[in-house]
This record gives structure tokens, C-alpha cells and sequence, in this order.
């Protein structure tokens, strides 16, 4: 389910980070051929950055090429579900209650278990 994005207090996108594979420049360049179109790199950390806010057509065709170049690349794709940045002006996912739990939990990663988050 997506709604609008004024509502991002509860609402939620999906954040793929794609790890590159070590590849010769040929296959790297075809890498990125695939991949520059739907995200953006990071030379620092060897990884594009994708969010998908919506199962749409344009989402659905994202997380295709995203698995075709993990299959083809051998590139390591991790989706997280992630609070939506203050910058996104597209499409979010409603936040359920599962969802919420899980953006809570990672937000707290770090913080002893029993102490409570400081405000």
C-alpha cells in the first residue's frame, strides 16, 4: 500500500544497497551500464543506493534489474525497509505495525538491551 509523501511520519520506503562485485573492466562497465539508471554510487563503499517507495510498475522493474544483476554480476542486493528521508518526494509504503517494529528495532541498534532511547 503507498500514500502520499506529505504523510512520512508513517509511512516507509524500500532502500536497496547493492554490493558491486569485483569484476574486469568490460564487466564492470556493463555493471554499470545496468545499475547507474536506477541508483547511485558510492566509491567509498563499493555500493549503489536505491530507494523504492511504491510496487508500481517503475518498483517492480527497479528490483528486476537489481536481481538480474546480482545473477548476472554476482553483486550482493540487500533490501531494507527504512523511515523515508526528509529529501524523497515520491511514492511511500504505509507503515503496519510489523513495519514500525522493524524500523523501531533498527533505530535502537546499538543501545544496550533494557536502557531506554534518550529523546
Amino acid at each position: 500500500m503507498t500514500s502520499s509523501p506529505n504523510s512520512h511520519e508513517s509511512a516507509w520506503v524500500l532502500e536497496a544497497i547493492i554490493r558491486t562485485a569485483p569484476t574486469a573492466d568490460p564487466q564492470w562497465q556493463e555493471q554499470l551500464g545496468r545499475l547507474r539508471t536506477i541508483a547511485t554510487y558510492d566509491p567509498e563503499t563499493p555500493t549503489w543506493h536505491a530507494r523504492i517507495g511504491a510496487l508500481d510498475l517503475a518498483g517492480v522493474q527497479m528490483l528486476q534489474t537489481l536481481f538480474d544483476a546480482a545473477r548476472v554480476h554476482g553483486t550482493e542486493v540487500r533490501l531494507t525497509p527504512v523511515a523515508v528521508p526528509a529529501y524523497w518526494d515520491g511514492a511511500v509504503f504505509t507503515r503496519g505495525p510489523d513495519v514500525a517494529a522493524l524500523l523501531e528495532a533498527q533505530a535502537d541498534r546499538g543501545r544496550p538491551l533494557g536502557q531506554l532511547p534518550l529523546a
